[in-house]
């Protein structure tokens, strides 16, 4: 039996927390790529662990959006067509204007210098040319904001669409080939809007941003 990798050890979470961890982040970073099957035998020996685990990682991703299961073929890691990706980014602006707009109810220090903090990142990553680095601090961003509304449901909701944004590029958009610098200056503008306490601007603004593709924020 082959040594586990790193992100699949035994330890205090489940086992099939650890392989669906470790197979959503090879999806999300195009090692598994888009159309690919998943195996879940191939998986299993290849992870070092029973097929149990496997079969209950894979199924989450089925459900949220990151494969799909074809009867009598099996599961796949999920296609996502230009409609699928735009219904998405509607689907968002509508949970990030109600974040921004709840955020600014209990703004404070704390919240602004968790999100300035992932705006930095954002920042190093466009310096050392990490795609991948800034598309975690763009997803990062997004995720405090909607925690610091305090809102259990909306965290909800945005956990269970998270991953399902990120596939999609409606998040650190991967197919991208401009300045990266620009997706952190996009986000420091949107944390001086929460700073500035204007709720319909941020609102607003959040709801465009997340409507929007790369190309359209840039015009």
């Amino acid at each position: 039996m082959t040594a586990d990798p790193p992100e699949v050890r035994m330890n205090t979470e489940l086992l099939s927390d650890q392989v669906h961890r470790h197979l959503r982040g090879s999806i999300v970073r195009g090692e598994l790529a888009p159309g690919q099957r998943l195996v879940e035998s191939e998986i299993a020996r290849r992870l070092g662990v029973s097929q149990a685990p496997v079969r209950d990682a894979v199924k989450r991703l089925v459900h949220e959006g990151l494969a799909v299961y074809q009867a009598r073929r099996g599961n796949y890691v999920a296609e996502i067509s230009e409609e699928e990706a735009a219904a998405a980014r509607r689907v968002r602006a509508v949970l990030e204007a109600e974040a921004a707009r709840q955020a600014l109810e209990s703004w404070s220090s704390s919240a602004h210098q968790l999100l300035a903090a992932d705006v930095g990142a954002m920042r190093a990553a466009a310096a050392a040319d990490d795609a991948f680095a800034l598309r975690e601090a763009d997803l990062a961003f997004h995720r405090h904001v909607v925690e610091a509304g305090g809102n259990a449901y909306l965290l909800r909701a945005w956990t269970v669409l998270e991953s399902s944004f990120y596939l999609l590029g409606v998040i650190g958009d991967p197919f991208h080939l401009g300045d990266l610098g620009r997706t952190a200056q996009w986000h420091e503008d949107l944390l001086e809007l929460l700073d500035a306490g204007d709720v319909e601007k941020a609102v607003s603004e959040f709801g465009r941003h997340s409507a929007s593709t790369p190309a359209e924020l840039d015009r």
